[in-house]
């Protein structure tokens, strides 16, 4: 034991104060001191023990940032169980009296509660994030199929910044001659936002099943929706029309949406204007001003939300309405071509979007 005749005791002192174990080993692997904390928790005198014999290992640590420590001074760390325990160990170079380092002081914290309460927190993030993987494939499944609905063709893009989105489109019938279109954006993302393309989605299709009033349809869903209760944060903007096959009609209210809807006719870009309210609790009753236009075969209409059109790209840019409607004019598949333009324009899409073209066949 000459290597701990030579250290000063005086470094050592300090440590049978503290309620980490604390232990010094020399180059053989020997025990030269162990603090009254270790000793009391292991129940014997493990000075002049082997590191490895004391912890009720047959052998050296594969990995021995003591022997590290030793070789050239470092201060390491590492995580290691014994028994039931999981620990935290810091080596540090002690030096004796003639500036040689003469051992490794081992300081052992227990964290096996910490590790106990991180596996609790990280199983309980599996099973959360299954449980959002569920809910988006949910939200996916309930989008409506593309293709035909009583003369209209619709086809989509959607995207959602995270797991969950906030925006969210539907089409559906309202009875054997009119189709009810609409697009939505909930303020916010992730699962507070999903809920409520959910309620929207449910709440509209119940509402304006075989009614086409539109201007009470939207005041049944503010009326709703005020009967949530929810916080004044909790909000979404709705533009809806219905369609009718035989009259060719297309009538449309906008609650708030700000992302005006684009007709395309023939060659001629008309954006449906409309002001309205949004749906939310900080007001008592709504009215709505309901648009009309008559469509031909062959006309288009897309709906969007503002993911689309306040995409930045690196240099701080939106992408805007402007470049919206000139990729519109573009030859070929209007969707594929606004994809691939944003897709240039911006590489991350941090919010959500989504765009619905409906065709009139």
């Amino acid at each position: 034991m000459e290597e701990y005749k030579s250290i000063d005791s005086n470094q050592l002192s300090i440590a049978d104060g503290m309620i980490d174990w604390v232990r010094v080993v020399d180059r053989d692997n020997m025990v030269l001191y162990a603090n009254k904390k270790m000793q009391e928790d292991l129940g014997e005198n493990i000075v002049g023990k082997r590191c490895y014999d004391a912890l009720c290992r047959d052998k050296r640590c594969e990995y021995c940032i003591s022997g590290i420590t030793l070789e050239d001074g470092s201060i390491m760390r590492k995580q290691q169980s014994f028994g039931n325990k999981t620990y935290t160990i810091i080596s540090s170079p002690l030096y004796g009296n003639d500036g040689e380092i003469k051992g490794s002081v081992e300081v052992f914290r227990d964290i096996t509660n910490e590790v106990l309460l991180s596996d609790k927190i990280n199983e309980k993030n599996r099973k959360m994030s299954e449980d959002i993987k569920f809910a988006k494939n949910m939200q996916n499944r309930m989008l409506p199929p593309k293709g035909m609905y009583n003369g209209v063709s619709i086809d989509y893009l959607y995207e959602s910044s995270e797991s969950l989105s906030g925006d969210y489109f539907d089409v559906f019938e309202i009875d054997e001659n009119n189709t009810g279109i609409y697009i939505c954006d909930v303020v916010g993302h992730g699962v507070t936002a999903s809920l409520l393309t959910i309620f929207v989605r449910q709440s509209l299709r119940t509402i304006a099943k075989g009614n086409t009033n539109l201007n009470k349809i939207m005041k049944e869903l503010h009326k709703t929706f005020l009967s949530l209760n929810l916080d004044y944060d909790k909000y979404f903007s709705v533009f809806f029309g219905i369609y009718n096959k035989d009259s060719y009609e297309f009538k449309y209210v906008n609650a708030g949406h700000n992302s005006v809807p684009i007709l395309i006719s023939d060659n001629n870009i008309k954006t449906l204007m409309l002001k309205g309210y949004p749906i939310a609790n900080i007001f008592d009753k709504v009215d709505y001003i309901v648009g009309k236009v008559t469509l031909k075969v062959g006309d288009k209409i897309l709906l969007y939300t503002d993911g689309i059109t306040e995409a930045t790209n690196s240099e701080g840019i939106q992408f805007g309405v402007d470049n919206l409607i000139n990729t519109i004019k573009l030859n070929g598949n209007i969707l594929k071509n606004i994809e691939a333009s944003l897709n240039n324009f911006s590489t991350v899409h941090k919010d959500d979007y989504a765009v619905l073209l409906a065709e009139i066949i």
